[in-house]
């Protein structure tokens, strides 16, 4: 079961071969690791994600949880993966020391997430809430609130949320209506609803801290009068013991398509006059703070939908290996010629090899925005730092949209190549198509991520964070222009990003001026225009990697013949040379949309913004 999470083979391609992650064992920060320990982790969460957690997600599907007088039960097989996650100390991976962290490099945390969120991210979204609560708390919290949440979060032992949205404000924030009172205490007391609250309550912690924006008496209007709350479920007391239960009530949870082991509940504060949460922070502060989370989040759920994509597109590998069906095209009207398994049939394989194409790019991508957040900690000098902080500023909505879209996308194409059966609850790939989707629309719908890359990331530093990325793209289309065998590849991929940065002017530009709407109505074409050039830059860098490997086993071949069997022979051939063909079909099948998509996005025309409400029917 091991290879239906994740792919070891190419995960370690990437971090070595790819990134080069063993040079940051020579930063200060990351010396005391080496290669061997890497390896040793990466190796220890796959034991842990096969033996503990993957058993869950089909079973904490089914069971779902249940909702019972205010009460939450989460599904009875987390209880304990979760003690023994706790216990693994996993949630800290890339936290440091001083707060009970591991301090493992953001790049080698993601490749071990690979095992443990792939593997069920009904289940590990507990840990992640959790951890995202108290990196809030780390980084504006008082002493005295780290002293008495910050522990119990990183360990596990406690849960948190992230309780922002209302019924009457969903994406519009600024319109929340929940209030917040100064008591004399110090206390505020806290009265509203919430809603679409992920793990807002269940029974596998003693406690849960809801980080709760809302609004004090006189603050102004808008999201400049937000402020944040840390709201326990029951009370701590000064001395971090419990106390009395808080006014926090569950009023529900919501019957969702898919993951049906994570709880989205509806939350009443002070519905009975005596909730009571903490000021974290500066008053009118919040959105600041939560901000922080969510960008956070965002990048988790840009990793939700790969962490999906991965494990569906090697299920379908797999069942196409192994159904047979048909005869071989060649010999389709030979009814004595021998029937043949799925994967030889040229439909199928096109299915599949767009997969990959998708599932590895996002793979690179995704490693790439951590290794950043790595260079930026590892940093010497304030423009360093800044330099990739802007990077991974532009990226994230691009993480967050582009991967949550096509990793949704890759388990669509893997219920396709199971056909029927591929529909039914036999097999995963229709419960890993449910569960993915809600990662284009939480943490800010996928719409909000476009509109954020245009009107706010573009523009960044005047425009300089984008043309750093465009340089970044140069550094590797210089370094494989001396890579023999793949010239083509770096010319397609020079006259995308060429191209792409024509877009992105004419983009800037028309944002900027009476023709706004008609701009944004292409923000979206414009997030994913970029993502695919993105990804043809992960897999030029990726070939430039593979095709002297390749070379260098295909030497003494002198014909197609003697190069196909040595792939057939040697794995390390069939890798590499599978990195290079990907990496063409990427350029020549699927890049040629993408030029098609950015044409279009010159083109500027009006339609979305002109046609009446009434013209799109209904009436």
């Amino acid at each position: 079961m091991a290879q239906l999470i994740s792919d070891r083979r190419d995960i370690d391609f990437v971090l070595y071969e790819q990134l080069e992650a063993e040079t940051l064992t020579h930063c200060a920060k990351y010396s005391a690791f080496n290669r061997k320990m890497f390896d040793m982790i990466i190796s220890e969460a796959r034991k842990f994600g096969i033996k503990e957690i993957l058993p869950t997600f089909v079973e904490g599907d089914r069971e779902g949880v249940q909702y019972i007088d205010g009460h939450v039960k989460a599904p009875e097989c987390f209880h304990r993966p979760h003690k023994l996650f706790s216990e693994g100390e996993w949630i800290t991976m890339i936290d440091d020391p001083d707060v009970g962290g591991q301090g493992l490099p953001f790049l080698i945390a993601a490749a071990a997430s690979e095992y443990l969120i792939g593997a069920n991210f009904s289940f590990t979204a507990f840990f992640t809430l959790a951890h995202g609560a108290g990196k809030m708390i780390e980084l504006y919290g008082t002493e005295k609130q780290k002293k008495l949440f910050l522990k119990k979060l990183y360990t596990g032992q406690w849960a948190g949320t992230m309780v922002l949205t209302e019924s009457g404000a969903g994406s519009d924030v600024g319109s929340l209506t929940t209030s917040a009172v100064r008591n004399s205490d110090g206390t505020y007391s806290i009265t509203g609803n919430k809603i679409f609250i992920t793990n807002g309550e269940h029974d596998l912690t003693e406690n849960i801290i809801h980080p709760v924006l809302a609004r004090i008496e006189g603050a102004p209007r808008g999201t400049k009068g937000i402020s944040i709350f840390l709201v326990p479920r029951i009370w701590v007391n000064d001395d971090g013991t419990l106390g009395e239960p808080n006014d926090v009530v569950c009023t529900g949870i919501e019957k969702k398509m898919g993951l049906h082991g994570s709880p989205t509940c509806s939350l009443a504060f002070g519905s009975k006059g005596n909730c009571r949460g903490l000021l974290l922070g500066e008053e009118n502060k919040g959105m600041k703070i939560m901000f922080h989370m969510m960008n956070e989040a965002r990048l988790d759920v840009g990793a939700q939908g790969f962490l999906c994509a991965s494990p569906a597109y090697l299920y379908a590998l797999n069942y196409a290996r192994e159904r047979v069906q048909g005869r071989d095209l060649e010999q389709a009207r030979d009814m004595d010629a021998p029937l043949v398994t799925i994967i030889n049939h040229p439909d199928v394989r096109r299915m599949l090899l767009w997969m990959k194409a998708h599932v590895d790019g996002m793979r690179s991508f995704l490693f790439y925005v951590a290794r950043c957040f790595d260079l930026e900690a590892t940093a010497e000098s304030e423009e360093k730092r800044d330099y990739y902080h802007g990077l991974i500023e532009l990226l994230t909505p691009v993480v967050k949209a582009y991967c949550s879209d096509r990793g949704f996308d890759v388990c669509v194409q893997a219920i396709q190549i199971y056909g029927g059966y591929g529909y039914t609850r036999e097999y995963p790939v229709e419960q890993l198509a449910r569960d993915a989707k809600i990662a284009s629309i939480y943490e800010g719908t996928n719409g909000i991520q476009a509109m954020d890359l245009l009107g706010r990331k573009l523009g960044m530093k005047n425009g300089q964070v984008y043309m750093d990325l465009v340089q970044e793209i140069q550094y590797t289309i210089t370094a494989a222009t001396d890579v023999e065998g793949i010239s083509d590849l770096v010319a397609k991929t020079r006259d995308a990003v060429n191209r792409l940065g024509e877009v992105a002017i004419h983009m800037g530009k028309t944002a900027m001026s009476p023709e706004a709407k008609v701009a944004f109505s292409f923000a979206y074409p414009f997030l994913e225009v970029t993502g695919d050039v993105i990804m043809a830059w992960m897999h030029l860098w990726r070939a430039a990697a593979a095709a002297p490997k390749v070379t260098a086993l295909m030497s003494g071949a002198t014909d197609a013949d003697e190069r196909q069997r040595i792939i057939k022979k040697n794995k390390d051939a069939a890798f590499y040379d599978g990195q290079v063909k990907t990496a063409r079909y990427f350029m020549n099948s699927i890049l040629p949309v993408t030029v098609g998509k950015m044409n279009a996005i010159m083109n500027s025309s009006r339609e979305v913004v002109e046609i009446d409400e009434r013209s799109f029917g209904g009436i």
